[in-house]
């Protein structure tokens, strides 16, 4: 650990969204410790976006293609700018070779065991342990905490910018919302749309919450039919970029979704979050509030971070055992913590996290 002045200091993180989010409070504390450091961030071009909307980071770096030229583009930038210290958040080994390639005279990240690719930390000038259980935000800080970053502080430094979907929302009428996500990478993960649906009516008829349900490239079906389940009681959201999902998320009362990044998204703006978990651990994935509700079926669940689940879609396809009545009672739990205070908005949050 140390706590020498950093000059230029390269982060990696490619992707995905909510391993970006993860990634926020590490990157948060170092520049903490090293106010004045110059901090890029190499990142997939389809995510650069999000990170506009991170005030801690001096610029983003933007992998424009997953190929060998946008690698020999990218690594020329990096090399330009000559790094003193580059730290992999990632633990790939085409992360780890993007770091090591920069010319960083230190290459900072996980041990071998730690590492989601235990080659990768063969790249690394120096490796950090970290524990096998805990929740990925920590592991990541325990990781700045080579760099003097104190490990303990959650800050999530998102700033919601204006929103043609928000304005568009706002100029409908709509101004106290739920956002439902029913979309994601990973078809294990992914709740029935109908169920979804059915838990927008009774939102609207118990809590008096309209839902938007939001939606993504090759979703809007999806979307669609959560809509169509929920009796008048849900609407579809308007095309939204990554800003406006960040404007959405921060504003909606409530957040309805599993394990996917607009979930994180809303967790890192304080906003209350229901997530419903299957084949990932929510203990290492899912919101860090304790104010936030889980409904998770990891514990019998067969195929532990798998994308796809090994019996199919049929009974024993663990995120289908989840009910609406475990739904509702989720929501009711959470509205009442909310209503009671109970978790905290992301400002209380990070005043309080030293």
């Amino acid at each position: 650990m140390t706590r020498e002045p950093l000059g230029r200091l390269l982060v990696v993180r490619l992707g995905s969204l909510g391993d970006l989010i993860h990634t926020l409070p590490a990157v948060a504390a170092i520049r903490l410790t090293h106010p004045f450091a110059q901090i890029d961030w190499l990142v997939d071009r389809a995510h650069r976006e999000l990170l506009d909307l991170v005030p801690v980071i001096s610029s983003t770096i933007p992998l424009r293609k997953p190929t060998g030229d946008g690698w020999i583009q990218a690594l020329r930038e990096l090399r330009a700018r000559r790094y003193d210290v580059a730290i992999d958040f990632q633990g790939l080994i085409k992360s780890a070779v993007l770091a090591r390639l920069s010319g960083a005279a230190r290459v900072i990240g996980f041990s071998r065991r730690a590492a989601r690719e235990g080659a990768a930390s063969l790249f690394y000038t120096e490796r950090v342990a970290v524990p096998d259980t805990g929740h990925v935000v920590h592991k990541n800080l325990a990781l700045a905490g080579r760099l003097g970053a104190p490990v303990h502080r959650l800050e999530f430094p998102l700033m919601p910018l204006p929103s043609g979907a928000l304005d568009e929302l706002t100029a409908n009428g709509i101004d106290r919302f739920a956002l439902v996500n029913g979309g994601a990478a990973w078809p294990n993960k992914r709740w029935p749309p109908e169920r979804f649906g059915r838990i927008a009516a009774w939102l609207h008829e118990r809590h008096g919450l309209r839902s938007v349900v939001l939606w993504g490239p090759g979703e809007e079906s999806l979307a669609q039919a959560i809509v169509d389940a929920a009796s008048g009681a849900a609407i579809l959201a308007p095309p939204t970029s990554l800003t406006d999902l960040v404007a959405l998320a921060g504003r909606a009362t409530l957040m309805i979704s599993g394990d996917t990044g607009p979930t994180h998204v809303a967790a890192a703006l304080g906003t209350p979050v229901v997530a419903l978990f299957g084949p990932t651990d929510p203990e290492r994935n899912g919101p860090w509030d304790a104010g936030d509700v889980t409904v998770s079926r990891y514990q019998v669940c067969d195929c532990h971070y798998q994308r796809r689940c090994v019996h199919g879609a049929g009974e024993r396809w663990c995120l289908g055992t989840i009910t609406e009545e475990d739904v509702r009672e989720a929501i009711d739990q959470r509205l009442r913590r909310r209503a009671a205070g109970e978790g905290r908005a992301a400002s209380d949050r990070d005043s309080n996290s030293d």
